[in-house]
């Protein structure tokens, strides 16, 4: 899996990589089983703290996704969620907003507004 984060996005960094696990295993491109790289392997790798990736962990395991443990490292434990009907309704949206001529920028503001409701 590769990992990325913008440190130019409103969304704090732990958060993105939060995000992206979650996704990788809604998607099955992580399953129960499967390693996390090392936190300092991640850190390094993408130029961050290690608290920060160590954070994104704690918060996954928290959720349950992930199962920390100092000689296993971060192992994903959860099962991914079926998300067929949020990608349909995303793909009518950005239908929707394509065919009204929405800038990218302007349908990522629609939508984080919907989710702060």
């Amino acid at each position: 899996m590769l990992w990325t984060v913008d440190p130019a996005s409103d969304e704090p960094l732990y958060a993105q990589l939060v995000t992206q696990a979650r996704l990788a295993v809604t998607r099955g491109d992580l399953t129960p089983g499967e390693r996390l790289p090392a936190a300092r392997e991640l850190a390094t790798s993408l130029d961050l703290n290690v608290h920060t990736v160590l954070r994104a962990y704690q918060q996954l395991r928290d959720e349950g996704l992930v199962d920390l443990r100092r000689s296993r490292g971060a192992v994903v434990t959860g099962t991914p969620a079926d998300l067929t009907a949020v990608e349909e309704a995303l793909a009518r949206f950005v239908a929707a907003a394509r065919q009204a001529r929405l800038s990218p920028e302007a349908t990522t503001t629609l939508l984080q507004e919907e989710l702060k409701r």
